[in-house]
């Protein structure tokens, strides 16, 4: 089964690949000419993307991976532009350009700044005061435009980010943002890491709706969320997992001290007033994920014990036995 490749993957194995057949025929164009020297470096940078690709298609790790392109491809130009001089210099806009589709903004401005200093000392013999001048002018307006236009965009995408994975109505993470962190918990290969789900369902929760309204009962949504965000910890996660069912996903705990995080947690809605003159309870289903267990069954052995809370009379806690018992 092929895994989908995210975007960051894509836009790197593209990178490299178009680098391959753009950069291939100069090399071997010049290996027949005779200019050994630039065709060593045309081919190297060719040899080097293609590693590259291989590297990213087998492990997945962009990180290392573009960083090694940006270094690779400015070091490239750099020995370029050292051997052939003022007449491939325009070649530095595209690689320093690269540089941010790859990186974050702060790095690739890093690099290229190093870049920049370097092909100075490489060229202040080789060009007119004003004609490198003109070169440096603009290669820093480039970097200093594609900077704003690269931080700018990875802050919109983290804000788009943020508001598709709240819960419009709550404002705590919604499915979806519940999906992604169970798939990231269970990961293949991620070491083992103590965690407990807490599946929440308030308790008859379609009578407050046919009795007082979904106005009423979103209000008792909204403070039933408000209530235990003030309780659970900075590193559990909180989410709506649909209509009145809540998860909590407590990290770094056993199932026993999730028992009795999870019991705490039912006894306040139970003494809060979260409806005036009607009780508000809800029912809690425990599970501890077991070794190398992956998240959808971790997901069902919580909803049995939710159902299991249910089936006993409400307003209580159940929690799975490690053992199946």
């Amino acid at each position: 089964m092929l895994l989908k490749r995210s975007k960051e993957e894509v836009v790197l194995l593209l990178l490299c690949g178009l680098s391959i057949p753009s950069i291939l025929p100069f090399g071997i164009v010049r290996l027949f000419q005779g200019n050994f020297i630039l065709a060593t470096v045309d081919l190297l940078i060719v040899l080097g993307m293609l590693c590259i690709m291989v590297f990213v298609w087998r492990t997945r790790r962009v990180r290392f991976a573009g960083i090694a392109v940006t270094v690779f491809y400015s070091l490239g130009m750099l020995a370029a532009v050292y051997v052939k001089g003022v007449s491939i210099v325009f070649w530095v806009y595209p690689t320093m350009i690269a540089a941010f589709f790859i990186l974050r903004a702060r790095e690739a401005l890093m690099i290229n700044s190093v870049s920049l200093l370097c092909l100075l000392v490489i060229l202040h013999d080789a060009m007119p005061l004003l004609d490198l001048s003109s070169v440096v002018v603009t290669l820093v307006l480039i970097n200093l435009f594609s900077y704003i236009f690269s931080d700018r965009t990875s802050l919109q995408h983290f804000e788009l980010n943020q508001q598709a994975e709240k819960d419009f109505l709550t404002g705590v993470g919604n499915r979806r943002a519940f999906d992604r962190q169970l798939q990231n918990l269970c990961k293949q290969g991620e070491p083992q890491t103590d965690a407990c789900l807490l599946i929440l369902d308030l308790d008859h929760f379609k009578k407050i709706n046919d009795q007082f309204g979904h106005t009423v009962g979103d209000q008792v949504l909204i403070q039933f969320c408000s209530l235990l965000r003030a309780r659970i910890r900075t590193a559990d996660s909180f989410f709506r997992y649909g209509g009145e069912e809540f998860v909590v996903i407590a990290m770094g705990v056993d199932e026993f001290t999730a028992a009795r995080f999870a019991e705490e947690l039912r006894a306040l809605v139970e003494k809060t007033e979260l409806l005036p003159d009607y009780p508000v309870t809800v029912s809690i289903g425990v599970a501890r994920r077991l070794a190398e267990e992956q998240g959808q069954a971790w997901f069902q052995r919580a909803d049995a014990m939710l159902y299991a809370a249910k089936l006993s009379g409400r307003n209580a806690v159940r929690v799975a036995r490690e053992d199946g018992v």
